[in-house]
């Protein structure tokens, strides 16, 4: 079997509706939209969120908070991850990256402490929290703050 030869399955496929086609085919002159009225003009109908002039939902209910624009989102990676590495590598945010460690690297990496580090490294990350830094230090490296 080649690609040209391929076919869609018996009944997977239907023929779209041709309104507007005349009266016999059932679909024509009014095209299923009705007699008269807001929706059976073109460009008809109400936008989005709209219930005909009572108060709609999304104003209805209280606003709290606020969204901080300027918010930065770190990537967290916790150290027993970081064992991946060989034995005294110094390991930055592009090669946690480049192992699959973290997808995406917004506002940069942190560095957390869960797990147990058996590796001497030197890390250097943008943020860390403090049993991070404590378990990289206890196994002889260091945590380097970009």
């Amino acid at each position: 079997m080649k690609l040209h030869e391929l076919k869609a399955a018996p009944g997977a496929t239907k023929a779209p509706k041709r309104k507007g086609r005349g009266t016999a085919t059932g679909q024509g002159k009014t095209a299923g939209r009705g007699m008269n009225g807001q929706n059976s003009r073109s460009g008809g109908g109400v936008r989005l969120g709209f219930e005909g002039g009572q108060m709609p939902l999304y104003r209805r209910i209280p606003k709290r908070g606020f969204t901080n624009i300027w918010r930065k989102e770190y990537v967290g990676v916790n150290v027993e991850a970081l064992n991946i590495f060989e034995d005294g590598t110094e390991v930055t945010a592009e090669m946690i990256m480049a192992a699959g460690l973290a997808n995406k690297v917004t506002a940069g990496v942190k560095i957390l402490g869960d797990g147990k580090l058996e590796k001497k490294l030197t890390v250097k990350a943008h943020k860390f929290s403090k049993t991070a830094v404590e378990k990289i230090e206890a196994a002889g490296g260091k945590a380097e703050v970009i």
